[in-house]
């Protein structure tokens, strides 16, 4: 057996498979020799990466719109704003009709269903909100960039809200808290657990003004976005792509990536064990997956890394696209088991180390990969995927298939109707701002302004007197009659997820 028939047995799977494309070897490509990964190795993670302008953005269209035919849901982090074409059915031409050709596909337009969704309701699509509670703490630090100090300390305040059931709904609950807390009145409150030191009180509070002031205040509130709303199917059985549009918060990296790590964290929390399943419940592209390593604090990549590793076992599959594998963490990169390499640059010096680290990350194979890599064309890709049975697939250099939907953005009218005829419209479209920490802090401490004159001419030295105000603030029957909207009671703490973020009921 020659090697290119040896790979191309590598791909001949019995069960149901997504084609990704044809075999090149030796400068030709072999129609005959199909690439595909199977659809229940889809939940073993992936990694599509290579330099701008190589087709990565066409790879996550190929792969969604096979993923949806299947009946599986598919959620898409569109950057660049050019994704919202998988619901229109393509248009063919000479440079389509070629590559089909040359791939033995066999090509039809088609649109598939889409939701379309903004963060905060910054774009076109339906807005997606988080509460400050749902968020956590840890994703939130990783917003407001604080050090690992300062993050213990935005938990120690999470955990008091919790107890004391202040629910923490928007920036302005957070910081009515964090000023109580520091107060006269409130720093006894956290004494006998460490406290929260001013200094670290002064540099949360300055972060989140600086956050606000960006306009990041519209992402928190409610209603907060249900993550379930990801794993629905259309009336056809095809899985629903969902789209969420992130152009407009291009130049907040750390806030979109964050986000869309709180959407992970969150379907963790929620979803049953399925363990080995005939397909994925969804599948989820993390796109310019390295701005969420950045800078990240060793706290934040340990959960990354397990919520990745665990989460494959309730059938989410997740897959980052980025530039280069190094750009995500070795304990993250081990767990991802189909990778989609796109063609690499070697002009300076750091990309000459980033394509030797690249390819000692692929199995060895017959391919001088180094060459490989920096020759590849448009649109073709170094393809290695899990079989059936869970080894890896030998090296392929693949000439993928073209999508068959529009590779391009749909119109804004178009969009905007789409938009505003989905079921979820009436759901999460008009923001919600109900009676929450921050109104229930400033009721407490006009408490005792209201009381009776007489009772200002009590005995100095009786009991109430000598009750500080947070005492009285606490000890007062409003405060005590405060309950969660989650059903959490107080002095009841909210039980959280590996990021911080809160589990709600459903």
């Amino acid at each position: 057996m020659s090697d290119s028939e040896s790979i191309a047995a590598g791909y001949a799977f019995t069960g149901p498979a997504l084609d990704l494309g044809a075999l090149l070897w030796e400068g030709a490509c072999l129609p005959d020799a199909q690439i595909r990964i199977p659809l229940p190795m889809l939940n073993r993670h992936g990694l599509v990466a290579g330099a701008t302008g190589t087709g990565k953005t066409k790879t996550l269209q190929l792969i969604a719109e096979q993923l949806s035919a299947q009946g599986v849901p598919v959620f898409l982090a569109d950057v660049k704003g050019d994704v919202s074409g998988i619901s229109a059915p393509g248009v063919t031409n000479d440079k389509v009709a070629g590559r089909a050709a040359e791939v033995k596909q066999q090509w039809t337009a088609t649109g598939f269903p889409a939701e379309f969704y903004a963060l905060g309701g910054i774009g076109h699509g339906i807005p997606v909100r988080a509460t400050i509670t749902g968020f956590g703490p840890v994703l939130l630090s990783k917003v407001l960039q604080l050090n690992q100090t300062q993050e213990q300390s935005l938990g120690l305040i999470f955990h008091y809200a919790d107890t004391k059931g202040l629910e923490l709904i928007d920036l302005k609950d957070l910081r009515a808290v964090v000023t109580f807390l520091t107060s006269d009145e409130g720093k006894p409150e956290l004494k006998n657990i460490g406290g929260l030191s001013t200094a670290t009180a002064g540099v949360i509070l300055r972060s989140l003004t600086a956050f606000e002031a960006q306009g990041m205040a519209d992402f928190f509130g409610e209603p907060d976005f249900d993550t379930s709303e990801l794993l629905r199917t259309a009336s056809d059985g095809r899985g629903m792509v969902s789209v969420l549009e992130l152009p407009a918060v291009q130049d907040k990296p750390q806030l979109f990536s964050t986000f869309l790590m709180w959407m992970l964290a969150d379907l963790f929390h929620d979803l049953p064990e399925v363990g080995d399943a005939d397909k994925p419940k969804l599948v989820f592209f993390f796109d310019e997956a390295h701005l969420l390593f950045n800078d990240a604090s060793k706290a934040f990549l340990d959960s990354i890394t397990q919520t990745v590793r665990l989460i494959r076992s309730k059938g989410v599959g997740v897959f980052f696209v980025t530039q280069t594998p190094k750009d995500v963490p070795g304990d993250v990169l081990a767990q991802l088991g189909n990778r989609v390499q796109h063609a690499l640059r070697a002009f300076t010096p750091d990309d000459q180390k980033a394509l030797k680290a690249t390819v000692k990350t692929f199995p060895n194979s017959s391919y001088d990969l180094e060459e490989i890599l920096t020759g590849l064309g448009t649109g073709e890709a170094v393809v290695t995927v899990l079989s059936e049975n869970g080894a890896p697939t030998p090296v392929a250099v693949t000439r993928l298939r073209a999508p068959e939907s529009l590779m391009g953005p749909i119109d804004a009218a178009t969009l905007d109707a789409a938009v505003k005829s989905s079921s979820l419209y009436g759901r999460y479209a008009q923001a919600v701002d109900r009676e929450s920490a921050y109104e229930k802090l400033a009721t407490a401490v006009r408490e005792p302004q209201e009381t009776p004159k007489a009772a200002s001419k009590s005995s100095p030295k009786s009991a109430k007197e000598d009750e500080s105000m947070v005492q009285q603030v606490v000890g007062s029957g409003m405060f005590k009659s405060l309950a969660r909207s989650v059903g959490t009671q107080i002095g009841r703490e909210i039980t959280r997820s590996l990021f911080g973020t809160a589990r709600r009921k459903r």
